[in-house]
């Protein structure tokens, strides 16, 4: 496959934030996401068992950085466990809802917010965190790379970092069950200025090759939506949200399906 092109420069979302809550956050869509990263997080991360089981005893507060963190769903429910979080993000409007959100949960004094790109923040808080969360960044940045070597810098040794992209995969599945051969051929899957649609969708062995290269294993391995975008008649698409979300956890961690997810999850730990 040809390579994919670089973007000129990271994105922000101050345009898009109120579209990201109403199509994305406030949809089963990402209800199953939660749901796969709340599970991965608390069965991988020492002290975030209550993330998955509300009778497990809390773990010592954890220094957690939710890098690009957006509206800040899941630093929601870390900070509602008594962990420390800080949130960056480009995007002034994203942090605005973030701190809506936090304000209405009354956790406004659970979590740090900083406008600024992840880059800065990593390079003033070295080997600082226990856990930095970057969900759904890595495939709106210039330099992916890049960015994977400043969030490693950000980890104390032993920290772990979760990661979550957008699958290419994923995006070609959707496009020929859409019978999109033309987009196939061309291998011409990025979305448009205006569109949800990630502007550089990654393939996962190029992502587990930086890895590599930065010296972080993975301990956990998960596909983020493995059916539900597939399912093409819309008044399908809500039904059963329960088995819906019980199923997407079944199958994140068996192949074809975590092959085939719409967003990738790795967890990886540096030594």
């Amino acid at each position: 496959m040809a390579e994919l092109p670089a973007l000129p420069a990271d994105r922000n979302f101050d345009d898009l934030a109120a579209r990201f809550r109403r199509n994305v956050y406030d949809r089963l869509k990402g209800d199953i996401r939660l749901a796969v990263l709340r599970r991965d997080l608390a069965e991988a991360v020492p002290g975030l068992a209550s993330l998955g089981d509300a009778d497990a005893p809390p773990g010592p507060p954890l220094r957690i950085l939710d890098a690009g963190g957006g509206q800040g769903q899941l630093s929601l429910a870390l900070a509602g466990l008594g962990h420390r979080v800080a949130l960056c993000d480009i995007s002034a409007a994203m942090l605005d809802l973030a701190r809506e959100n936090f304000a209405k949960a009354r956790l406004g004094d659970g979590a740090s917010f900083h406008h600024e790109s992840i880059q800065a923040h990593c390079a003033r808080h070295p080997e600082a965190f226990d856990l930095v969360l970057c969900h759904a960044v890595l495939e709106w940045v210039a330099d992916p790379e890049a960015l994977l070597a400043s969030l490693r810098g950000a980890l104390r040794p032993g920290g772990f970092l979760s990661l979550t992209f957008y699958n290419v995969n994923g995006l070609i599945m959707k496009n020929l069950l859409r019978a999109n051969f033309a987009k196939v051929v061309a291998e011409d899957y990025r979305g448009y200025r205006g569109s949800l649609t990630p502007a550089n969708p990654l393939r996962p062995e190029q992502v587990r090759h930086w890895l590599d290269a930065l010296g972080l294993p993975l301990v956990g391995h998960s596909g983020i939506r493995c059916f539900h975008d597939y399912i093409l008649d819309p008044a399908h698409r809500n039904r059963d949200p329960a088995t819906q979300i019980e199923l997407e956890l079944r199958l994140s961690r068996e192949d074809p399906f975590r092959g085939l997810g719409r967003y990738i999850h790795l967890l990886t730990r540096r030594p």
